[in-house]
């Protein structure tokens, strides 16, 4: 949940691989793994730029990091 979290925190503004693995203090082998999981979930979606992919959190992934911060406090 904490990388989960981490990722979509990365991603609310919308972001390549490489920040969200900085600032979420993932490996490449990591992002790999949770990204595809984000995106079939609706939590993060990506686009195609001249620039690479850009990953950004979604609506549903707003709501999620809510709820766990509301977690979090508890």
């Amino acid at each position: 949940m904490d990388i989960i979290a981490s990722i979509l925190d990365s991603a609310t503004n919308g972001a390549r691989k490489t920040r969200i693995m900085y600032r979420a203090a993932l490996n490449f082998r990591q992002l790999q793994r949770y990204l595809p999981l984000l995106i079939k979930r609706g939590l993060i979606n990506y686009a195609e730029t001249n620039k690479g992919s850009v990953y950004k959190t979604t609506e549903k992934g707003r709501d999620f990091l809510q709820k766990y911060e509301e977690l979090k406090r508890l």
